[in-house]
């Protein structure tokens, strides 16, 4: 009895994935909360330090311009070298396929075993790789350093995206002081509500509750803001 195709139309993959491979929602998460933070932090130390509405405004304002070029900098290089190694470990597995071909493939045929196939259907399955060298390349580069050479992460997605997200995240706690509310209290009101909220949004991609994941993202804001008010206290006491 000859076996029923698998691609007859049949039955269609109900289901997609996100992009978990790093190139846009790790930077934006990252920088959101990091803007959220360091602002929190900024303005809660400064104003601990008795300094008025104007002095915090300039203060956060700096901080936004140099933390977001920082950030996006920051995720450029990091992204950039991160491919750059992957292609050059590429070019090591590429040359070393070009010199010892039996090897390699013997290699892949163990790696298929490993995750359980049988010998002889891992015996064709890296025949049929390495019948196309490229091919081959990328499959041993997934296989043995678990990437994708066709789905690197771009460093203008991450850099943008860390950016335009630190931006905002640390606008928020100077909401208040924008709008001509002088009160440290909104301002840390306003940063807590958007730790909060960006917690709830980051679980949408994750399997931790909402509510868990926000109360997780305030508490690592209360714990920076509350280190640099104590700190703000101490220095405005001992200048005064």
């Amino acid at each position: 009895m000859t076996a029923e195709p698998l691609t007859d139309g049949a039955d269609e993959v109900g289901h997609t994935h996100r992009d978990v491979s790093g190139g846009w929602l790790r930077p934006a998460v990252f920088g959101a909360m990091d803007g959220l933070v360091t602002n929190i932090a900024l303005v809660a130390g400064v104003g601990g330090g008795g300094a008025g509405a104007d002095v915090i405004v300039l203060s956060g304002a700096a901080g936004l311009v140099a933390g977001a070029f920082s950030m996006a900098l920051g995720e450029y290089a990091s992204v950039s070298t991160q491919n750059e190694s992957v292609q050059a470990e590429a070019a090591v597995e590429r040359a070393e396929i070009e010199r010892n071909p039996r090897a390699e493939q013997a290699e892949l045929v163990e790696m298929y075993v490993d995750m359980g196939l049988s010998r002889e259907t891992a015996e064709r399955v890296a025949a049929e790789v390495h019948a196309d060298h490229e091919l081959a390349v990328r499959v041993h580069v997934t296989q043995e350093l678990g990437v994708n050479l066709d789905e690197q992460p771009s460093p203008w997605a991450a850099a943008i995206s860390s950016f335009l997200c630190f931006a905002v995240g640390a606008l928020l706690p100077l909401l208040p002081y924008l709008l001509g509310f002088d009160s440290l209290l909104a301002g840390l009101a306003v940063g807590a509500v958007g730790l909060v909220l960006l917690g709830a949004a980051a679980a949408r991609y994750t399997t931790m509750p909402w509510w868990l994941s926000g109360l997780r993202q305030l508490a690592f804001g209360a714990i920076a803001a509350g280190a640099t008010y104590l700190v703000g206290t101490l220095i405005g006491i001992s200048i005064t």
